[in-house]
């Protein structure tokens, strides 16, 4: 299976049309439908479903959904891989990669960032955001060069660095509600409540132990990937929203306010790396700036 090739299906599924797609790649309408045809009778599976002559309009097999993820994610692997190699050894520019979740201590990142940036000015960043899945997954990839998570991972697999911050857990709920007249919130106050909570599942057992009931017990009426969708159900009234402080801003006008769950919950930060990771002068200088802030905080 051909990059060239790869482009080619891609443009067509963007385009959803190979006679769009010809054109968008100056080529021959017979030429990408033969490379099609061809790709289909490699891997013995339709990727396309061909419109009649009334309708010129092709969608995708779920094979051929499959192809066009992987194939977005090869192409901007090489894409990667191309800008590392390609560039100066006299001076460090390029792009560093971080998947990250929902956290107020990513602004230690953005002042690393912002300080490499008086320096060398050439480093771009990217950011992906998501839950712990995601971002292992891109991370495992090679998509990304480092990933935020809370708590340590495994050691035969990744490096790691402990960041030096702790995010604090605690419940997201309207100003008008019941317990927003308490400074702090406790199990009990939530076994008879609705409940919002994150569907991360290795945050169950912590949160299954410290509410000291077994989730299914309770009043989960949503669960969320990100805070901030959770807010909007909170600030509709559908319920408590456990979550991290810092992340959803909350204004003196705001409808939504925070209270610390009490015993004191925090959660520790690490920011991880594929052990025998090759890295770009730019991720390089970035992660040892990082070790440097880890021993003399910002």
């Amino acid at each position: 299976m051909e990059l060239r090739v790869l482009n080619y299906f891609l443009t067509v599924a963007r385009e959803q049309s190979i006679i769009r797609a010809a054109e968008s790649l100056h080529l021959s309408q017979p030429t990408i439908s033969t490379q099609i045809r061809n790709m289909e009778e490699e891997l013995g599976k339709q990727l396309l479903i061909r419109g009649t002559k009334g309708s010129r309009k092709i969608t995708l097999t779920e094979e051929g959904m499959i192809l066009k993820k992987r194939a977005e994610e090869i192409l901007d692997l090489v894409e990667k891989t191309e800008k590392e190699i390609t560039l100066s050894d006299s001076i460090i520019i390029g792009d560093v990669y971080i998947g990250t979740g929902e956290t107020d201590a990513f602004r230690l990142l953005a002042k690393t960032a912002k300080e490499l940036q008086n320096a060398y000015p050439g480093i771009h960043y990217h950011i992906s955001s998501g839950n712990a899945k995601f971002v292992m997954e891109q991370l495992d990839k090679g998509l990304i060069d480092f990933g935020i998570i809370f708590g340590n991972t495994s050691a035969e697999k990744y490096n790691s660095l402990k960041m030096p911050a702790k995010d604090t857990w605690g419940v997201l709920m309207r100003c008008d509600s019941e317990l927003a007249k308490k400074n702090s919130i406790t199990p009990e106050d939530l076994w008879d409540k609705p409940l919002i909570i994150s569907h991360q599942k290795n945050q169950d057992t912590e949160l299954s132990a410290w509410l000291k009931h077994d989730l299914s017990k309770l009043n989960i009426i949503a669960t969320y990937n990100l805070l901030f969708n959770a807010s909007l159900l909170v600030e509709e009234g559908l319920g408590y929203a456990i979550g991290l402080d810092k992340i959803i801003n909350i204004t003196e006008n705001s409808k939504l306010c925070f209270r610390p769950l009490m015993p004191k919950v925090e959660a520790e930060l690490y920011i991880i790396w594929k052990k025998y990771q090759v890295f770009s002068k730019a991720a390089e200088k970035f992660m040892l700036t990082m070790k440097e802030h880890q021993e003399h905080p910002i």
